[in-house]
């Protein structure tokens, strides 16, 4: 087991220290087929804003459908990463903190992988407060909720329940779906969501 002088999730130290050192098992090197078959199935393509979005696959992916795509990031080392990877997209990746980020034009889109449970509990009001700030009526919320109970993290795991409880004031859940494409960290415990703006 690696070990790690940070040990809080909430700062951007903590997921410095790992991306520098490479150790990233929640990264799957690649697109989930969920998502693929999310943009395949949308009638237009979407604003879209990815928080937490380490490497930033699906940034390229997105980009390469003709959708307005922008991943932030509060890890330099992380966002360094992103770049390095990303080609022509690179300057789609800012650092910048979800909290205090202002996308440039409204957003169709959230997409959400390991971002809520990346982060502490205590945080997660507050981001379904930003994620709903950030949408419009009728605007998206949609990716990967990791469902498990286990204490500790990250990942931080929510029970279903609980989910709904966080979302609701805000959203309506539109999509709920198994995922066939888990990698190790996630496997059997994540459902591919897709949730509609009040």
């Amino acid at each position: 087991m690696a070990q790690f002088a940070s040990r809080d999730p909430s700062t951007p130290r903590f997921w410095d220290e790992r991306f520098e050192r490479g150790f990233t098992p929640w990264d799957r090197g690649g697109v989930p087929q969920a998502l693929r078959d999310f943009v395949a199935g949308s009638a237009t393509p979407l604003a879209t804003l990815i928080p937490g979005c380490g490497a930033a696959y699906e940034l390229a992916f997105l980009s390469e459908q003709g959708w307005d795509a922008v991943a932030i990031d509060f890890s330099p080392a992380a966002v360094a990463k992103a770049k390095a990877g990303l080609g022509q997209w690179a300057d789609n990746v800012v650092q910048a903190d979800f909290f205090g980020y202002q996308p440039a034009s409204q957003l169709d889109l959230v997409y959400e992988r390991a971002f809520l449970c990346a982060l502490p509990k205590t945080m997660w009001p507050r981001v379904a407060a930003r994620w709903a700030d950030l949408l419009a009526p009728g605007g998206l919320l949609a990716g990967f909720f990791f469902f498990d109970d286990e204490a500790k993290g990250p990942p931080f795991g929510i029970a279903r329940e609980a989910l709904d409880v966080l979302l609701d004031p805000f959203f309506a859940c539109i999509e709920d779906a198994a995922v066939s494409d888990s990698i190790a960290v996630f496997d059997g415990k994540e459902r591919w969501m897709v949730w509609r703006r009040r």
